[in-house]
């Protein structure tokens, strides 16, 4: 019975591990030669790029073992270094460009890779650069690739389980041949043996290992996070109704690496005139008069507004307020209602500028942070929006109809480099792109319809990691 039970989980095994040793594909080559080898090889196969042509390396390497191509595609330094023949020639060639090492690459991944380049050599035409992946599709995906460990941590347990019944009933076996009584074991003893404990010990590290990587990776960025801000500032007015342009108050996004938050001043450009909110009310537009020292009565910015007491501000806005309330709703002077909504609008805004680091009324309004990207990871607003003219919502979503805003993608290193190889490259009218010559030239003779990120090195590590 034991004996069935350890071989029911060898075929649980072998299943779980069954993928790793797939018959070669033209399809699994694609995705290999997409994820590997296309930032630095020409997915035509026949013209050199950052690395040679790899239309025909089958028959280059036809007079030597097969295990010698492998050996060049896991660490092409290491053979170089044994005096290879066919590898020294490639490294006089094309020296000092190195080549990444794969030593991840099972033979039949390679196997796959192989038949994928000859096929696209023979068979000509443009290569996709992968299938268009649905941020949702991703994200659960994302999401599903946990329970493959969890299935085999399961598989681990069961095996480690059977083989320490073997040990006991082969320890039994023993004593009874040197005529001692045998031990008798129950679910109970077993779990709480010293083998079983040390396993669940490293079991539990290593889950608690993978998750403190897994959260590392994922912290200061969660897709649809949605803080409070101080003030209700409504981009489905602005951006939508309104139709400013991002660029507007955004303005450090079209010239910097950063996409500022404007401050109080540039928010006076048009609230100095717009002075009553369309629906957050005129108390949220006061929170900016009242940082920043304007005073919407007298339609003036306040000399030495910074030494102003808290008493004077309070009677200045809660003037203004109450002026709002009563025009609001024809009233020719406040009643015990209207006095206390003007409280309540005040305190409102008192709470809502002082949560700022200062503790003051005065000063800039400090914003909640939406949109984070590792220390380690580089972005550039301008090179994306100045250069690449992408649009805003390309990353930040449906900007123009969010009353709040929130984080729109998930901002992670797969999104981004799908991105990379799908987006097109907009060459017509940027000067930005005369030094690609070549691949004017093709687009021009028609031998290619378009150029990718990835084509001009979207996926090389050292362009986002620094």
């Amino acid at each position: 019975m034991l004996l069935k039970r350890i071989c029911w989980v060898f075929i649980l095994a072998l299943l779980a591990t069954a993928n790793s040793h797939a018959a070669p594909t033209k399809e699994a080559g694609k995705e290999l030669f997409i994820a590997n080898c296309a930032s630095c090889h020409n997915k035509n196969m026949k013209d050199n790029l950052t690395g040679p042509a790899l239309g025909g390396v089958e028959e280059r390497w036809s007079g030597f073992p097969r295990k010698d191509l492998y050996s060049w595609i896991r660490n092409s330094q290491a053979l170089i270094a044994t005096g290879h023949p066919r590898a020294t020639e490639l490294w006089n060639k094309w020296k000092p460009t190195l080549m990444s090492n794969f030593t991840g690459l099972t033979d039949e991944q390679m196997e796959s890779m192989l038949l994928y380049i000859d096929a696209q050599y023979k068979g000509g035409g443009d290569v996709t650069n992968g299938p268009k992946v649905d941020p949702a599709a991703s994200k659960k995906e994302e999401s599903s690739i946990p329970w493959l460990f969890v299935g085999m941590a399961i598989i681990l347990g069961l095996l480690a389980f059977a083989l320490m019944r073997i040990i006991d009933n082969l320890g039994n076996v023993a004593r009874v041949q040197e005529g001692e009584a045998p031990i008798q074991k129950n679910w109970v003893t077993s779990l709480t043996s010293k083998g079983f404990v040390a396993f669940a010990v490293f079991a539990i590290t290593l889950l608690f290992g993978y998750k403190s990587v897994d959260n590392a990776t994922r912290m200061g960025r969660e897709q649809n996070y949605q803080p409070t801000q101080p003030v209700a500032f409504s981009h489905k007015i602005h951006a939508g109704v309104n139709k400013i342009d991002c660029q507007y108050c955004h303005d450090s996004a079209r010239r910097s690496k950063q996409s500022s938050i404007p401050g109080s001043s540039t928010c006076m450009n048009c609230h100095a005139a717009i002075k009553k909110g369309t629906i957050s009310g005129t108390a949220e537009i006061t929170k900016i008069f009242a940082s920043i020292g304007f005073d919407p009565i007298a339609g003036t910015y306040i000399p030495n507004y910074e030494s102003w007491s808290e008493k004077q501000i309070e009677d200045l806005y809660k003037k203004w307020i109450g002026q709002e309330y009563m025009a609001a709703n024809t009233l020719t002077a406040l009643d015990e209602s209207g006095r206390q909504t003007v409280d309540n609008q005040w305190d409102g805004l008192v709470k809502a500028l002082k949560d700022d680091t200062n503790g003051k009324i005065q000063g800039p309004i400090e914003w909640t942070r939406i949109h984070n990207l590792a220390d380690h990871a580089y972005f550039n607003h301008s090179q994306h929006v100045a250069v690449g003219k992408i649009e805003c919502q390309k990353c930040h979503g449906p900007i123009q109809e969010m009353e709040e805003v929130y984080q729109y993608s998930t901002l992670g290193m797969g999104w981004c480099i799908t991105c990379h190889r799908e987006t097109e490259v907009k060459f017509t009218d940027n000067a930005y792109y005369n030094q690609y010559e070549r691949y004017h030239k093709e687009l021009n003779e028609g031998k290619r319809t378009k150029v990718t990120v990835a084509d001009i090195g979207g996926l090389e590590c050292q362009k986002c990691h620094y």
